[in-house]
């Protein structure tokens, strides 16, 4: 006979630990299947109020992280700038760059209840519930009954990762951005101050971000752009570097170890399944520029974790995914519209646009209603009733 629980969760990630920490304390029957897999060694930025969720659950103080107390931008062979202050809204940080790995080992040091170490392989409907397949390390099989799975376990589950039935996977869309992203830590002349940059180039945007002594580079250009800097001996790196990020710093001096990911955007459609709620980047894995695809994924945990203890009674009747979907829908849309926006836009080498991106950077830092609405939407999203 199957186990049974109110609410099965698919992903050790930090979107999927959210959630089961915010469901830690509740009466309900509550199953974290994590996977174990090694977290990715690449740094992260934690918007403030992504801070305050995980302070929340009671985890932020146990992250290592820098704070960010300023955002400069500008783009690369044009004018204007922008600078987005914390102090300016009566903050100590608008954000913080923290390792994805040291905040998924915080979270799972918090997380109570019920684990089980494997990966969700399989679900299709039975009667009371879905019925879920859990394969485990040691390649057994066991089966789980649930009114509720929760697809927090990455953008394999838009590719059809789970299987007979129970998924949103068949409606993913991507759009490829030809791009990579190219991370390591970076030392330049002149400390970080606690701001980080985020320079456009033709080739995509070149974010340094402050991370203890140093900064986290994350460094987005065409793919064969990204193996020759990968190919590049150390010093012939940071010549590289200082020509395309400029002389604001300094000279850059001293490089760790260089890794790059392939870049795109991936987002399931409008349609829901009953009883299968996907978040995260599970839901929509977006581009890196302006740091936003953690934090839109703890938003989607945390106002899951709200809906099931409000509504708990109606778990599996269709309706419950149908409303998450579109409470979260007005958020989705307006990260996956800047992120994209942002990358269309700014990478790109025509002279008339460079005009007008260099205006736009003058208007969001002389305006301050402008301004105050990029740093709420960096900070906060675009929630519903806010």
């Amino acid at each position: 006979m199957d186990t049974a629980y109110d609410v099965v969760i698919a992903g050790g990630g930090p979107v999927g630990a959210l959630l089961a920490l915010a469901l830690g304390e509740s009466p309900l029957a509550v199953l974290h299947v994590d996977s174990a897999e090694p977290g990715a060694e690449r740094p992260i930025a934690l918007s403030h109020g992504s801070r305050l969720l995980l302070e929340r659950c009671g985890v932020f103080q146990s992250i290592p992280s820098t704070p960010i107390a300023t955002i400069h931008v500008s783009q690369r062979s044009g004018f204007g700038r922008a600078l987005i202050r914390a102090s300016d809204y009566a903050l100590s940080a608008l954000g913080y760059v923290a390792d994805y790995s040291a905040i998924r080992a915080a979270m799972r040091s918090e997380t109570k209840g019920s684990t089980l170490t494997g990966r969700i392989t399989a679900s299709a409907e039975a009667p009371g519930g879905l019925s879920v397949s859990l394969t485990l390390p040691d390649g057994g099989e066991r089966s789980l009954q649930t009114r509720l799975l929760v697809r927090a376990d990455g953008s394999g589950a838009q590719d059809g990762s789970i299987k007979n039935g129970a998924t949103e996977a068949g409606a993913s869309r991507v759009r490829d951005y030809a791009q990579s992203a190219v991370v390591a830590q970076v030392q330049a002349q002149i400390p970080h101050r606690n701001i980080a940059y985020e320079r456009f180039t033709t080739e995509g945007p070149l974010a340094l971000l402050p991370d203890n002594a140093g900064y986290a580079l994350v460094w987005c250009t065409h793919r064969e752009t990204a193996a020759e800097l990968l190919d590049m001996d150390v010093q012939d790196f940071l010549a590289r570097l200082g020509a395309a990020f400029g002389t604001r710093l300094g000279r850059f001096v001293a490089c760790g170890e260089r890794r790059d990911f392939p870049l795109a955007l991936r987002y399931l459609s409008a349609k829901t399944t009953p009883r299968v709620i996907a978040i995260g980047n599970a839901a929509q894995t977006l581009h890196p520029v302006a740091g936003q695809g953690l934090n839109l994924g703890l938003r989607d945990a945390w106002e899951l974790a709200a809906s099931i203890l409000n509504r708990h009674s109606v778990l599996d009747e269709p309706e419950f995914a149908a409303n998450f979907l579109r409470q979260r829908r007005a958020d989705r849309r307006a990260e996956i519209g800047l992120t994209d926006s942002l990358v269309r836009v700014f990478s790109h080498s025509n002279r008339l646009l460079g005009a007008a991106r260099g205006a736009a950077l003058l208007a969001i830092d002389t305006l301050p209603q402008a301004r105050r609405l990029l740093a709420r939407a960096m900070m906060y999203g675009l929630r519903s009733g806010g």
